[in-house]
């Protein structure tokens, strides 16, 4: 029988560096005592990364550099798979991943159908923010990015360059979803939906 260590340290060095978990990503292995222990032993030795209360790395190094920050992504996914619950990216961030804006915001927002919370690591802040059932429907689809991303632009702001740029991003597959899904977006955004839709003439 392998020690809960080697089987937790297995576990981590089977994942490619970069990888972001809690210590529920080990519950199968032991108690949660245990767990949290062995997690500990092998940050104080260098072996892993803690990156705040409950939350570590297997952190990605570069030569130079030396070790590196984890994805913004990697991060959220290890807070959703904790708290069982769905993220979204919203705001400056969610036109940031849709190239409606070159700027990765120091305090990047998900939102959340789990509770909210607030993870500091390094300068930058990762904020869970509860919302309604209604903002979560379209959480694993494009069609909820487009929604954040132009929710955070303002209706004011949404210009013809915008309507380009996510018509050059989104695939076929997208844009049908796009009209799909244009009851889970405010009123304002249904005619901007249906321009990126829309064949260029």
């Amino acid at each position: 029988m392998q020690s809960i260590d080697k089987k937790i340290i297995s576990r981590i060095y089977g994942k490619k560096r970069g990888w972001v978990y809690t210590p529920n990503n080990f519950s199968d292995l032991g108690g949660a005592d245990a767990i949290k222990k062995a997690l500990s032993r092998f940050a104080a030795k260098g072996a892993i990364r803690r990156l705040a209360r409950g939350l570590y790395d297997y952190p990605k190094k570069h030569p130079k550099l030396g070790l590196l920050s984890p994805s913004i992504d990697a991060i959220a996914n290890a807070l959703k798979d904790r708290d069982s619950a769905r993220v979204m990216p919203s705001g400056a961030y969610a036109a940031n991943l849709l190239g409606l804006s070159q700027q990765v915001p120091m305090q990047v927002v998900f939102l959340t159908d789990g509770r909210a919370r607030t993870v500091e690591i390094g300068n930058r802040t990762i904020r869970l923010k509860h919302t309604t059932p209604k903002n979560m429907a379209t959480s694993a689809r494009v069609s909820g990015l487009v929604i954040q991303a132009l929710r955070h632009l303002g209706k004011d702001h949404v210009d013809d360059t915008v309507v380009g740029k996510l018509r050059r991003r989104l695939s076929d597959t997208d844009k049908k979803q796009l009209l799909k899904d244009i009851g889970f977006a405010p009123a304002w955004m249904g005619p901007i939906f249906r321009k990126v839709v829309e064949k260029e003439r």
